[in-house]
């Protein structure tokens, strides 16, 4: 991409999938607001799990524009090895973006439970329920969750230094600026 700057379908996937991946994790936390039984915990995983084949869709639009339209240049003033974790930081996002819905798509089915998006079409489990996958499949699915909070607060975090310590553009290609 000959551009300084990510096109706008891009930064607005980017910020959507930023708000899908918190609220996501932040509905997790039903199952400690709510008793089991409570219909509002249900609720809850409900939501994710829409969310959730929400997320899995919009991360496939994601990997499709990255592919058709590229990125940005590195500024010049970037290092080798700075150029080298940013690529491998990027890397490991997607690959976490790409593996956390599938992980909890199997979870769903290996539950026993079929995937529901918001009540507009269900996809029944292809499989027969089994608890100790469905529970590797969980401990897997949280750890990866775990994971990409952390991950994306250190993308977030080198972002922030980009703009306020080094003074480049790095953080300005992904935002929406108006003049």
């Amino acid at each position: 991409m000959a551009s300084n700057n990510y096109s706008t379908s891009q930064k607005s996937l980017h910020w959507i999938i930023f708000v899908l991946v918190v609220g996501l994790y932040g509905l997790t936390f039903g199952d400690d607001i709510f008793q089991r039984g409570d219909p509002n915990r249900a609720f809850a995983w409900w939501l994710h799990i829409s969310f959730g084949m929400l997320l899995a869709f919009l991360v496939g639009w994601r990997v499709f524009l990255r592919l058709v339209k590229g990125t940005p240049e590195f500024p010049l003033s970037m290092t080798v090895t700075e150029r080298v974790l940013a690529r491998a930081g990027h890397l490991v996002l997607y690959a976490l973006l790409i593996a956390i819905p599938l992980l909890g798509i199997f979870l769903t089915w290996y539950r026993g439970d079929a995937l529901s998006f918001f009540g507009l079409f269900t996809i029944p489990a292809p499989f027969l329920p089994d608890r100790e996958t469905a529970r590797s499949i969980k401990e897997l699915h949280s750890l990866c969750a775990n994971g990409i909070l952390i991950l994306a607060s250190l993308h977030a975090l080198a972002a922030f230094w980009h703009h306020l310590v080094r003074r480049d553009n790095v953080l300005k290609r992904m935002l929406f600026i108006w003049r």
